[in-house]
Formats: C-alpha cells, structure tokens, sequence
C-alpha cells in the first residue's frame, strides 16, 4: 500500500489516507478559474503590453 494513496475495497476510486476523493478534487479543479500562477503571468503580460508601447 502506497503511503498517500488507499485504495477503496469496493470500487476503482482512489483515496487520500484521510479520505479525500482524488479524482473529484482533481475533477472540482478543473471548474475553478485561474490559478493564482495564472493570473500573475496574465496580470504581468497586461502590465508589460501596456508600458512597451
């Protein structure tokens, strides 16, 4: 057994040692917005388009 990762007796799922189900987090993710990583590159390519001209 894989220390982060259980996996459920009655099913394909995969689980964290807590319980957390990783593939509807990483299901839930994929509907947010950005990532933080995201708008700071978005946000420096307006500010870089903007004072370049």
């Amino acid at each position: 057994m894989e220390a982060a990762k259980l996996e459920h007796q009655n099913s394909n799922k995969k689980y964290t040692i807590s319980g957390t189900d990783i593939e509807e987090v990483k299901r839930l993710n994929s509907q947010s917005g950005l990532s933080y990583n995201e708008v700071k590159r978005l946000l420096a390519r307006k500010f870089m388009n903007k004072y370049s001209e």
